[in-house]
Order: structure tokens, then sequence, then C-alpha cells
């Protein structure tokens, strides 16, 4: 018998080693010049208001951020939307394969073919990720901020593993939540009843 029915499984940090990318994604900004860089800072600033509040949001946590990014620098939505889309969900697309956790994603593989359910939980868009990475057939569910049927909260708000959780038909005390981050996921498991396993 299994000793957990589902995974639940965070994207960025999780998935794939994020330090390199980061790096990446510096450099990228430093040539695309100052005014990308204040939207995209501001918008990381606001993803860190919104989850520290644990904001309830409509439509979702990553609209919110859209709007009060572009209301505290004065500037149309659409520019924050298209700037944030580019520089942090399209240019790391690329890399994001040489990057992934393989030893992880074989043991995501053995579970489900066990029988295991899975679910991907994300504070930020992920199919697009998930694509690139070559992994989007290793869950059954999709739950992220910024795509179809959104948690209202962002982690350490256990909203989205709960929603995962229920889209699965699996009870919360038999789910396993796997992230990178215990003041996010880690807490968000703590606070749904699912037990927490930290990648490093």
């Amino acid at each position: 018998m299994r000793e957990h029915d589902a995974w639940l499984v965070d994207l960025d940090g999780t998935l794939y080693q994020p330090k390199a990318l980061k790096l990446v994604m510096a450099m990228q900004l430093a040539v695309a010049g100052p005014r990308v860089i204040r939207i995209v800072s501001r918008f990381r600033k606001e993803h860190e208001v919104v989850r520290h509040a644990m904001l309830e949001c409509n439509p979702s946590p990553f609209e919110e951020q859209i709007a009060r990014t572009a209301r505290a620098l004065g500037i149309d939505q659409n520019e924050v939307v298209a700037t944030v889309t580019r520089y942090m969900f399209e240019r790391p697309l690329p890399w994001l394969r040489r990057l992934k956790r393989n030893d992880l994603l074989r043991e995501i593989s053995e579970f489900r073919e066990d029988g295991g359910r899975t679910a991907l939980v994300s504070d930020y868009p992920a199919k697009a990720k998930l694509e690139a990475l070559g992994i989007s057939n290793l869950f059954d569910r999709v739950v992220a901020s910024g795509e179809p049927e959104p948690p209202k909260r962002l982690k350490p708000a256990p909203d989205g593993f709960l929603l995962a959780a229920k889209a699965l038909g699996v009870e919360p005390s038999r789910c396993l939540v796997i992230g990178d981050r215990t003041d996010a996921d880690g807490a968000a498991a703590q606070a749904a009843g699912m037990v927490f396993r930290l990648v490093r």
C-alpha cells in the first residue's frame, strides 16, 4: 500500500535547478534596460506583498499583481503583461530542459506508474514551462495562478493544494507536497493537513 495517494508538486525551483536560470534571467534583464527591470522588479515585489498578506484575489493573484504593478508605476496593464510574460515566462523556456531535476522527475513518473495521482501547484503560470520541460504528461491536474481555475491566494495559504487534492479526489491527509521552500510550500502543506518533502 502506498504511503500517499497523491503527490502535489511545486514547479519553480523544485522541478528544475534555479540558480543558473536566475543568472541567465539577470543578464537578459540587464540587456533589456531600466524600464523592463523596473517593471519586472515591481511585479516581483507585488508578488511578495500579495503572498505575505495572503490576499484573496479575484480572478487570481496573478491578475492582482499585474494591476498593482501598473498602478504603482503609472503605466498601462498591457505593458506590464507583455513585459512580465516576455522576460519571466517566455525567455527562460529554452533553458528549462537543460536544468530539470531528472531524478525527481523519474520518481514522479514511477509514482504514477504505481497508480499514484499527481498535480502541479504553482503561484505562477505553469503550462508553458511544463511543455518546455517536456513533462506535461506527468501531471493529472495543473493548479496555478495565471491559469484557468486558479487558487485565490498564494502560498503559504493552502488554497492551491486543497484545490488540487479535491480535483484529484484525494483526501488532504493522503497527499504529499513536494517543494523547495519551507516558508511557502511547507507552510501551505501544513495548513492543508498534508505531509511536506523539501527539495534542495
